[in-house]
Order: C-alpha cells, then sequence, then structure tokens
C-alpha cells in the first residue's frame, strides 16, 4: 500500500513535469488536482523514467 501511495506521488510530479509543463490549467482545483493523479497514476510506467530524464538532460 504505501508502495503505491509513492508511485502516486511520483506520478503526479512526473505529469507535472511532462503533460502539464508550462501549460495554464483553467478550472477548480479539486478538478485539476484529481486530473493530473489519474494520468500520473494510469502513465506513471512512462512518466516517471521520461520525467528523470528531462531533468537529468533538460533545462
Amino acid at each position: 500500500m504505501i508502495i503505491f501511495v509513492i508511485y502516486m506521488i511520483a506520478g503526479y510530479i512526473a505529469a507535472n513535469k511532462t503533460i502539464y509543463a508550462n501549460k495554464i490549467m483553467i478550472g477548480s482545483w479539486n478538478a485539476i488536482f484529481i486530473q493530473k493523479v489519474i494520468f500520473g497514476t494510469l502513465l506513471g510506467w512512462i512518466l516517471i523514467p521520461v520525467a528523470i530524464i528531462k531533468a537529468i538532460f533538460g533545462k
């Protein structure tokens, strides 16, 4: 259970660094947060490595 929570947090951060980088989000805070958590959880297997590569080689 604790590993899944860590995975969700890492996925949320990775979604912010990849999908939502340089984007203006319009909507309620709750809707935006839930959308980022869902994308981070479902696509975390690809977003987390991409975010790490982006952090190492990006600006």
